[in-house]
C-alpha cells in the first residue's frame, strides 16, 4: 500500500533518489547523456535539505513499504526571474521511482498536488514539461492538462544543449 504524505526531514534521501532515478531512466535519449550520469542522489538530497521552501511550498511524498517512492513539489508558480505569481498554481516537480511506474503512484501523487493547490486557493494549476519528454506529456493529458500555448527551452548545468519545454495547464 502507497501512502501520500507531507514530507519529514528523515525523506531527504529517499526524495534525492527517486529525483536522480527517474531523471536517468525518464529523460534518457532527451537530456545528454554526460549531464544524467553526473547526477548524485546524496548531493540531491543535501541540495534539497539546504533549500529552505517557503510556508506555502510543500512537498509531498509517496512512501510504499517503509521506503520512498515517488514526491511531488508544489507551489505558487515560480517565475523565469526567481519571484512567485502568486495567482497561479505550480507543480514544480512530480517523479515517481522507475521501479515503481505504472503503478498509479504518479496518478495520486498529482492529484494530491492538485488538492493540495485547490486548498491554497489557486484558481489554476501549471507546470512545464520537456517537449520531447511523450511519455511524461501523455501522462498529464490523461490528468485533464492541455498546453496553453507557452514555451521556452531549458539548458542543462555546464551544457550548450538548449532543450524546449511547453508549459501545460489546467483549471481547479
Amino acid at each position: 500500500m502507497t501512502v501520500i504524505r507531507p514530507h519529514t526531514d528523515a525523506d531527504f534521501e529517499g526524495v534525492g533518489e527517486v529525483s536522480v532515478r527517474s531523471w536517468q531512466a525518464g529523460y534518457a535519449g532527451i537530456v545528454p547523456a554526460e549531464y544524467l550520469a553526473g547526477l548524485d542522489p546524496v548531493r540531491n538530497a543535501e541540495r534539497r535539505r539546504n533549500y529552505p521552501m517557503r510556508p506555502d511550498q510543500h512537498l509531498l511524498v509517496a512512501e510504499a513499504d517503509g521506503k520512498i517512492v515517488g514526491f511531488a513539489n508544489f507551489g505558487p508558480y515560480l517565475r523565469d526571474d526567481g519571484g512567485f505569481d502568486e495567482g497561479m498554481g505550480h507543480l514544480y516537480a512530480i517523479y515517481v521511482h522507475p521501479d515503481r511506474w505504472g503503478r498509479g503512484i504518479g496518478r495520486e501523487l498529482f492529484l494530491a498536488a492538485k488538492a493540495g493547490l485547490t486548498a491554497d486557493g489557486f484558481p489554476d494549476l501549471r507546470l512545464w514539461v520537456l517537449t520531447a519528454n511523450v511519455r511524461a506529456r501523455r501522462f498529464y493529458e490523461r490528468l485533464g492538462l492541455a498546453p496553453d500555448g507557452v514555451e521556452q527551452s531549458w539548458t542543462p548545468r555546464d551544457s550548450p544543449v538548449e532543450l524546449p519545454e511547453m508549459r501545460y495547464a489546467t483549471p481547479l
